[in-house]
């Protein structure tokens, strides 16, 4: 298959034409070294990529950038209401872990998991019905942004953390360190930043969550320590997020413009894969800009389908919130006022 490129030259405008097979197919980055916690063994310090790898881990990383931002406006617009908790700068965690598991593995995800609900395989045009709460939902089912956050310092995960080492459980606890809570640094509120050694006596690794390559070895290394026969191990993955905690949240009362754009242009997940390839010859510009267009059309529709049906009927509010063979009573705001629960 041919393409067409366009190289501007000193003295002037070339045409060239160019086939894939033009580019490499295979590339070894060299990756951050993990800090290891209660291990004799870390994760490489390189990664091999080859050129379908790259393209499709780039696609699902702009995807779920542009999917975020779209969400964004539709909050703005108060199309969406009720929480929701942005993932745009933090893509490399949730692309590079789904990249070293299997599908069968069971993933619980925190808040913010509209990139993991993506990489999971829910299609953008059934995601976004799920946060507008149109009727065009996944599987006639109502969602929205799912909430687990800041835990690291409560006493529930110190005893989940002693139940998986009692048990050998093979558990891979991770921990998406964006720096900051809802207006917190990570440095104002824990004694110890050092996340990945939180269990103690449980294994553990810090990670570059910037780097999709770094997160997707780094959970191969993890998955395959418990698929042997270790028990759980820690993974923290050092990340950032571009939006505030949350859309209450505008992100700059506690950090400033600068430190964003500066994390932006230094280590944003998707210009770093991107630069990867295009330093490597493994894909070009025009490549990168098919790919971009696509992603925003398909994005664009997905929204014009979540904002083009009705609501759903108040009488099918509380359906699908409790596994019962018989319907179940849900007392509204109104006490006197009780509606049907259909599982």
């Amino acid at each position: 298959m041919l393409r067409q490129e366009t190289i501007i030259t000193n003295g002037g405008r070339v045409v060239v034409s160019r086939s894939f097979a033009d580019f490499n197919s295979t590339a070894t980055f060299d990756i951050k070294k993990c800090d290891v916690h209660r291990l004799e063994e870390a994760p490489p310090l390189k990664a091999e990529l080859t050129r379908d790898q790259g393209l499709q881990y780039y696609r699902v990383m702009q995807t779920v950038r542009r999917m975020e931002l779209k969400a964004d406006q539709l909050y703005k617009q108060k199309i969406i209401r009720g929480f929701c908790h942005l993932y745009d700068g933090q893509e490399g965690c949730a692309v590079g872990i789904e990249a070293a598991i299997n599908p069968t593995d069971h993933l619980i995800t925190a808040y913010g998991a509209h990139g993991y609900t993506y990489t999971r395989g829910i299609s953008v045009k059934q995601i976004l019905p799920e946060l507008t709460g149109e009727r065009r939902r996944v599987r006639d089912r109502a969602a929205t942004s799912l909430h687990f956050s800041v835990r690291i310092k409560c006493g529930q995960l110190f005893e989940s953390f002693n139940m998986a080492a009692l048990w050998k459980l093979p558990c891979v606890f991770i921990c998406e360190n964006n720096k900051y809570g809802m207006g917190t640094s990570v440095e104002r509120a824990s004694a110890s930043t050092d996340y990945y050694k939180r269990g103690d006596y449980i294994p553990g690794l810090r990670v570059d969550g910037m780097d999709v390559l770094c997160v997707r070895e780094a959970t191969r290394f993890a998955a395959e320590h418990c698929r042997s026969g270790k028990g759980p191990i820690i993974m923290e993955l050092q990340t950032y997020r571009y939006h505030g905690h949350s859309m209450s949240d505008p992100g700059v009362s506690y950090r400033t413009r600068d430190e964003i754009q500066e994390v932006r242009s230094k280590s944003d997940p998707i210009t770093m894969l991107k630069e990867r390839m295009l330093s490597n010859n493994m894909a070009s510009v025009e490549e990168f800009k098919e790919i971009d267009v696509a992603i925003r059309k398909e994005v664009e529709e997905a929204a014009q389908y979540a904002t083009s049906d009705p609501e759903p009927p108040l009488d099918e509010l509380c359906n699908h919130i409790f596994s019962n063979d018989s319907p179940l009573e849900v007392r509204g705001i109104n006490p006197w006022v009780k509606l049907k629960s259909v599982s």
